[in-house]
């Protein structure tokens, strides 16, 4: 549940106390921006990262203050520093971010004074200082979970998650990895690409692992995913202690979703990257509402190009999902995931 109100205007007040004094933007700047979270009552990890390296209009190499992919990038500067020029240059960033990746919010600050950019809106920004961050906390309810968001299927983004996956399906089948092999596969790659967008996997643990681990062929993917099924299908006192620590961190997942032996799927190249483009989206913006028609659409291509018209309940989610991954005691898991994230989305 979220915080209340009170709750965060006397968590603001309290940061804002605290940071009065600060200057230096190397020094502090991450703390500050964590604490700025924790004000809200979101772990700053669970949703957003420091530094993200992009390429900017001019070719050259740029990182991001801070982004939660889709939702918010922040450009800190220190004290008295132009907060035009600090707009200016994050909007410079917005050329080497996914469409997936781009905010709807983006945050300029000096410590001492905030200005907050609706890019949805037509309405100017929203500029105060530190001081009077408590007075003007209900403007970041998208933070703290109060604001209301409605799920359409064919809310775009729910649209290009089965685009992307289903690229990868299509690939994957022309290979020769089809019929059930495929099934349980992306299902599994679609639970592991929610999950580490939602806060049940470490933030961005199986794009990382990925894009860290594997070789730019794909040769290895298969070999790797087979290993990570084989950790989330594992209790952490029975696992090996020479685990690779990347591979260990993520948690054991309770039920059947990762036990059944797979054939080793041979990755190329392409299908590398269809799958490094599909962790690119903020899979916590999906609507759990449609996750059965989006898994529908992933394996049929004529589904797929009519998602916009389908609705899936809870109920007939949970029923699609017992079907694909056999076992009962795995919907537990998944079920309160969904529940758990509609509602923090909403504010229930």
């Amino acid at each position: 549940m979220p915080l209340s109100w009170n709750e965060i205007k006397d968590r603001a007040l309290r940061f804002s106390r605290e940071w009065a004094d600060e200057n230096s933007e190397d020094a502090e700047a991450q703390s500050f921006w964590n604490g700025f979270f924790d004000a809200f009552g979101v772990p700053r990890r669970r949703v957003a990262n420091f530094e993200r390296k992009v390429r900017k209009i001019d070719g050259r190499d740029g990182y991001i203050d801070l982004l939660w992919k889709g939702v918010l990038l922040v450009e800190h500067k220190s004290r008295g520093r132009d907060l035009d020029r600090a707009h200016a240059q994050a909007r410079d960033y917005f050329h080497g971010l996914a469409d997936a990746e781009l905010p709807k919010y983006l945050l300029v600050s000096d410590f001492a004074h905030f200005r907050l950019y609706d890019l949805e809106s037509n309405e100017p920004p929203l500029e105060f200082a530190l001081k009077d961050l408590h007075k003007q906390v209900r403007a970041f309810g998208f933070i703290a979970g109060y604001q209301a968001r409605v799920f359409k299927d064919e809310d775009p983004v729910n649209i290009e998650a089965a685009e992307r996956m289903g690229k990868l399906h299509d690939a994957l089948k022309a290979a020769g990895y089809a019929g059930h092999e495929l099934e349980v596969l992306l299902v599994r790659l679609l639970f592991g690409l929610f999950a580490e967008d939602t806060g049940f996997f470490p933030r961005n643990a199986l794009a990382e692992l990925i894009a860290q681990h594997t070789s730019p062929d794909g040769a290895d993917l298969g070999a790797w995913l087979a290993q990570l099924f084989q950790v989330l299908n594992t209790a952490p006192n029975a696992r090996q202690n020479t685990l690779d620590v990347q591979l260990a961190e993520f948690p054991y997942v309770n039920g059947k979703l990762f036990a059944e032996p797979l054939p080793l799927t041979a990755f190329n190249a392409k299908m590398r990257d269809l799958l490094l483009d599909a962790s690119a989206l903020d899979w916590s913006r999906i609507s759990p509402a449609i996750f059965g028609s989006l898994f529908q659409s992933v394996m049929d291509a004529k589904a797929r190009r009519n998602l916009g018209t389908h609705y899936t309940s809870e109920k007939n989610i949970l029923n699609t999902t017992v079907r694909l991954i056999v076992e009962q005691d795995q919907l537990v898991t998944i079920s309160e995931r969904i529940r758990t994230r509609r509602i923090v989305l909403q504010g229930a």
